[in-house]
């Protein structure tokens, strides 16, 4: 999650006056790293991926399934190895050779997994994906308790609703202030319960997060949520709830833990050289939101069956540190801005590429950046595209800024800019180079929802890999959509079924005229093709016929690409909608949206065996499919 640095965080009121400084050296940084590295080439296809775990006790004498802080305990006997290969290595100078690296998360309850080393550029390669993923839940497992389990879903169904945390806490912490989340469930690295206060401080409330509910037969109409404590009366924001910021016939929610403590699969992938990755960026950017929908896993959240089945909007909420003027709600006197959206959301602006395919209308949002910073970068020799982009992820504030590391030299960190960069958190993410390091361009693909099984999480991963790289092998494919009708796509990803249910706005594979490229499509048309759009299964197809391939390889990447195929077709069932009829087929559900402690403990036990192999789930996985 971000930059994880070391040191002594400063609370918001001093955090505030340094804002500017960082954003200043941010930039020198920035020029120092483009300059240093902006004519690097053919650097190899590397890429990675990033799985975040959930550990869960499971209570089976009392039917209970709760979120284990030990968490951060298992991290710090997990990184043990890693810490020993690096001291190693910086004495002999061999490269440590490690199954995994393990690196914090929001949660406590959360581990987050790579492969110990990026995957390299062959396709024979991608075979190894799914192995690796295994091994890495091996690994945890090998360390936790006889009733302890790991789980990788999007949202933890109960978490803010009733006995969810073991060992148990009141939620009355200063750093969140939460009506339903103890301050214990944060990770206890400093730089998170410093980001959850200087988000809420920043913003001069409590962040409002309501997902809408999913009424069922008994769901009370209007839905008002019995269990928010109204009348507590601990913090200043204790009152926000009962003073609208909980809507009616939704979930309300009411600090970040609820948005950072959801779990997620993220790829990153390294491009040849700085043009490839601006056109990876721009066009994988536009998939995301149909990926998300077939990834769905996330249709629970505080203990209530939501009308949605995916995290990101949960996030989006969780880190909105826009001031009222910000937001608009009162009139510009001490901020800059009014910022249409969250730091973390969809892409405000395309970079553009040498395939010549960008064209201005793209970019149709109004964007905001600060003009000051792009008339530095264009002096600089930064082409347009990028200065505002950089220019606009530079509106926003740091918001931890370690007392350590203000002093920096410029020409060899980039700490100030990674401070910036990674709390912008979009849809994807183009990443520079390293100060001084073999690291090349890279794009991070973000809007995946994680999957409950190893094989499905590889799938994802090796579908994502391949596309981009047919992408890079094809580049007349132009799947470019005004950021606009992104964000429609996204809004409508959201929605329960989105996968099977929604349209979205996609660009034809051969449009009649260069006004009438777009068109709305399902899922499945823009995954399987249609007679508008030849289908991002038969792109990569057609890159993997254009390759060398062993017949061992093709096969198993077959299989996930049919896979995919199912997700997108209905015949196979998004996790989302898997954990819907699971509650709603529960004798213990009573049809009004509530999902019990024994409903939740059901549920854990399931998909724990799911995960683990233990049941067969081929409307999950597919026919013949496991974990």
């Amino acid at each position: 999650m971000g930059l994880l640095s070391l040191g002594t965080p400063l609370p918001w009121e001093q955090a505030k006056g340094l804002a500017h400084e960082v954003r200043q050296h941010g930039i020198e940084q920035f020029l120092h790293i483009w300059r240093s590295t902006k004519d690097r080439q053919k650097d190899r296809l590397l890429w990675g991926d990033e799985i975040e775990y959930m550990l869960i006790s499971l209570d089976h004498e009392n039917r209970r399934a709760r979120l284990s802080q030990r968490g951060h305990e298992l991290l710090t006997t997990l990184q043990v190895e890693e810490n020993e290969s690096q001291k190693l290595a910086n004495q002999t100078g061999a490269k440590p050779n490690l199954e995994a690296l393990w690196r914090p998360e929001f949660g406590r309850y959360m581990i987050e997994g790579t492969p110990g080393h990026p995957y390299n550029s062959t396709v024979s390669e991608l075979a190894s994906v799914e192995a690796n993923m295994k091994r890495r839940r091996e690994i945890v497992s090998s360390l936790m308790k006889d009733n302890e389990v790991i789980l990788s879903v999007g949202s933890y169904p109960q978490l803010g609703s009733g006995d969810f945390l073991e060992p148990p806490h009141k939620a009355n912490g200063a750093f969140s202030q939460s009506l339903f989340l103890p301050d214990e469930v944060i990770n206890p690295h400093p730089r998170f319960r410093t980001l959850a206060a200087n988000i809420r401080q920043r913003r001069e409330s409590k962040v409002r997060i309501n997902m809408p509910v999913f009424h069922d037969l008994n769901t009370p109409q209007p839905f008002v949520d019995p269990t928010i404590p109204y009348d507590r009366n601990l913090f200043a924001g204790d009152k926000e709830a009962k003073e609208g910021a909980a809507l009616p016939d939704h979930i309300y929610m009411d600090a970040m833990g609820f948005g950072m403590g959801c779990c997620c699969l993220q790829i990153t992938l390294q491009a040849p050289n700085v043009d490839q990755a601006r056109r990876l960026y721009d066009q994988l950017a536009t998939v995301g939101a149909v990926m998300m929908s077939l990834s769905a896993s996330s249709p629970i959240f505080r203990g209530y069956l939501a009308d949605v089945d995916c995290r990101w909007n949960v996030i989006a909420a969780a880190v909105d540190d826009r001031t009222p003027e910000e937001r608009g709600e009162r009139p510009l006197a001490k901020d800059r801005f009014v910022i249409n959206k969250s730091r973390y959301g969809t892409i405000d602006t395309f970079l553009g590429a040498e395939d010549g395919l960008f064209k201005p209308e793209y970019n149709d949002l109004p964007l905001v950046y600060d003009h000051d910073i792009y008339k530095y970068l264009l002096d600089n020799d930064i082409d347009e595209l990028l200065a505002k982009h950089i220019a606009h992820l530079f509106i926003r504030d740091p918001l931890v800024i370690f007392e350590e590391l203000l002093d920096q030299d410029d020409a060899i960190s980039a700490d100030h800019f990674e401070n910036i960069q990674s709390t912008n958190w979009q849809n994807v993410r183009f990443k520079l180079p390293p100060p001084n390091s073999p690291i090349g361009w890279r794009v991070e693909f973000r809007p995946l929802e994680v999957q409950l099984t190893d094989f499905e999480n590889a799938a994802f991963s090796v579908f994502t890999v391949l596309l981009a790289r047919a992408l890079l092998a094809f580049p007349d494919i132009n799947l470019y959509i005004p950021v606009t009708k992104m964000d429609i796509n996204m809004e409508r990803a959201h929605h329960r079924d989105a996968v099977l249910d929604e349209r979205f706005f996609f660009h034809r594979s051969c449009p009649a005229d260069s006004q009438n490229y777009l068109a709305e499509l399902t899922a499945n048309e823009i995954i399987n093709g249609c007679a508008e759009f030849v289908g991002l299964v038969p792109i990569v197809q057609m890159y993997l016929d254009s390759i060398s391939v062993a017949h061992t390889v093709r096969r198993r990447i077959d299989n996930y690409i049919l896979f995919i195929r199912g997700r997108a077709n209905g015949t196979i069932m998004t996790a989302a909608a898997w954990m819907r009829n699971f509650v709603r087929n529960h004798p213990a559900y009573k049809f009004d949206s509530a999902v019990s402690s024994e409903i939740n403990y059901d549920l854990a036990v399931a998909l724990d065996n799911i995960a683990s192999g233990r049941l067969p789930a081929p409307e999950l996985l597919g026919a013949g499919n496991t974990a």
